[in-house]
């Protein structure tokens, strides 16, 4: 039962002059799980709703807290949204339960959203803001001083952006589905991620449009279609003095020093706190590679004991981790996990001063999809991982898959070649829900490539990154290349084993950026594609298949190919896109092949 159907949040002005303190029974779920904090379930709770939180700038922004309604001091958790603080739904249940085991939960709008203060600017102020508000709870009479985060998307990246400014409180934090770098966040492989004008439009432009006064943008199927397809990005009307920060985004490209205020890089030292990094296979594009490298960086700098990895087959959202179907495949019984005792038991570890729940978290959990069973790892990538190298060969007839196969091509070999129109992008032909889907529509179109390896001989399995080396020219100014994983059954079922996203390269931002390097016309590139990883048992019979495209609407932007960006032009081209994979060129894809292990361990946060 979620929190919100046993108590509904209040609904109070938005920054009433002084709290309003509300005493009320408990309901909470009858079945509480044991830990070290269950002894002091109350039998009432406490709300104050409205209570300011003085930022060091004088800026006040504006929280609710829930908490026993019993004298005392209590460990705290702390969760900060732009989302509106009232209507922060518990459908994870961790409230409820934080509640009965003893915890104050303070719920916060940020900075310049709903009932706070001050000029929202996304993500800008929240490593300060951030560490104001932890510190600030662990001084008050109803903490005893031991805090902890929580949350996922932008109350996830809020957790880490306040977790490098080193707040000497913080003691553990769960900042499920977010970022690594600002390259991978706001971009991918160069390419601007459209999606963030939904995020923007839907669910910043309402509140904002209220504070300035205006009505809010249409949010009609039609309306928001006409924003998508408005060019240059950067001269979009609608939000124009509305959210001038995401056309301030525009303006700097990937790796941009102006970017370094939300880097992580370079602070993860900084970090104290114990860390839990959870993402789902089919999450967000920054998702998956973000839990990941947050990790192995958390690991690197001496974190190894207080920080895990939890990867599954879900899409973005807490109700997606306590589902088994992403999209429109089931993954079984064991693949959705109790997400609120997972975190409270992190919690109750790390927060509990009196004693402390047994650690049975492996460092790494993965779930192989396939054979749909968790497998525990010491390291990420796994230490028994070892890469097996596909070489792309060419098709022999136009309608026919090319190969994948471990023999370098021939030299005389002839290359690959598909038509890119930037008027007429490839569409997903699920229009963007996210999830495992069957894609087998993809083959034998004229705007991608399709290569295969044959039926295989006998199961494997492939746990980690996977990276793709292609060579590649055009007859245009710049292009992108977009590649995508297949499990393929004998049935030509084709499913996806990530997210669209994560396998993306614009050719002119091949080095990383922040500056361009515009590709010879019909002059072959090297593209390192490297932040696809996925665990999949492929069974005998089964084929793995890659696509290569251009585009892949509705996701990122397209690349016009007249050499300038989509920000700053409305012109296209459209032209041919060569795969060259010879012995003198050749095209690659590294697996990363795992031997047959039996490492099986129950789903995350389960006895």
């Amino acid at each position: 039962m979620p929190f919100a159907a046993c108590i509904s949040l209040p609904t109070t002005p938005q920054a009433p002059p002084s709290p309003d303190v509300r005493v009320l029974a408990v309901c909470i779920l009858a079945v509480v799980l044991g830990s070290p904090l269950q002894a002091q379930a109350p039998t009432g709770i406490r709300v104050d709703t409205g209570l300011a939180v003085p930022m060091r700038d004088g800026v006040v922004l504006r929280a609710d807290l829930w908490r026993p309604d019993r004298s005392g001091s209590f460990p705290t958790l702390v969760y900060r949204t732009p989302y509106d603080r009232r209507d922060a739904g518990d459908d994870s249940g961790i409230a409820a339960l934080a509640l009965a085991r003893g915890y104050a939960v303070l719920l916060q709008d940020v900075r310049g959203r709903f009932g706070s203060e001050g000029e929202f600017d996304a993500y800008r102020h929240e490593g300060d803001d951030g560490y104001d508000t932890i510190e600030w709870a662990a001084a008050q009479p109803w903490s005893n001083g031991r805090i902890g985060t929580i949350g996922l998307s932008y109350p996830g990246a809020v957790q880490w952006l306040a977790a490098t400014e080193r707040p000497p409180h913080l003691l553990a934090m769960v900042p499920a589905m977010t970022y690594a770098t600002p390259e991978t966040f706001w971009f991918g492989g160069g390419v601007w991620d459209g999606s963030w004008l939904d995020w923007t439009w839907y669910n910043i432009a309402p509140d904002a449009s209220r504070r300035a006064g205006r009505a809010p943008p249409d949010t009609d199927d039609s309306t928001v279609a006409r924003a998508h397809g408005h060019r240059p990005l950067a001269t979009l009307p609608d939000l124009q003095g509305l959210t001038p920060w995401y056309y301030e985004w525009m303006r700097h490209p990937p790796r941009d020093p102006w970017w370094s205020w939300a880097a992580l890089e370079g602070h993860y030292q900084d970090v104290t706190a114990a860390v839990i990094n959870l993402s789902g296979w089919f999450d967000e594009p920054y998702g998956p590679f973000g839990a990941a490298t947050n990790y192995t960086r958390l690991v690197q700098t001496g974190g190894q004991s207080r920080t895990r990895l939890i990867l599954g087959p879900w899409t973005h959202g807490v109700e997606a981790v306590q589902r088994t179907r992403a999209g429109d495949r089931d993954f079984g019984r064991d693949a959705s996990i109790p997400y609120a005792s997972l975190v409270l038991d992190w919690m109750d570890r790390f927060l509990d001063s009196v004693a402390t729940s047994g650690d049975t978290m492996p460092p790494v959990s993965v779930f192989v999809m396939g054979e749909n069973r968790w497998h525990r790892f010491s390291t990420w990538p796994p230490s028994r991982m070892r890469p097996d190298t596909f070489y792309l060969h060419h098709a022999g007839k136009s309608a026919s898959p090319g190969r994948l196969d471990h023999q370098v091509a021939a030299a005389s070999q002839p290359h690959s070649r598909f038509r890119s129109d930037p008027m007429h992008p490839l569409p997903d032909p699920f229009n963007g829900r996210a999830g495992a889907h069957d894609y087998r529509a993809l083959a034998g179109r004229s705007d991608a490539l399709v290569f295969e390896t044959r039926p295989l001989e006998a199961p494997m399995d492939l746990v980690g990154p996977v990276v793709a080396e292609i060579a590649a020219s055009a007859d245009v100014a710049d292009f992108d290349l977009w590649l995508q994983l297949y499990d393929v059954a004998p049935d030509s079922t084709a499913w996806n084993l990530a997210g669209p996203g994560n396998g993306l390269l614009r050719a002119s931002f091949r080095d990383g950026g922040p500056a361009r390097k515009l590709p010879q016309r019909n002059h072959p590139v090297r593209l390192v594609l490297d932040r696809t990883i996925t665990a999949n048992h492929f069974q005998a019979g089964h084929r793995l298949r890659i696509v290569i495209s251009s585009s892949f609407v509705p996701y990122f932007s397209v690349n016009p190919q007249t050499g300038k960006q989509e920000f700053e032009s409305s012109g296209t081209r459209s032209g041919t896109i060569t795969i060259h994979h010879s012995a003198a060129l050749p095209s690659l894809l590294i697996l990363p092949l795992l031997p047959a292990t039996t490492d099986h361990v129950n789903p995350p946060g389960t006895p």
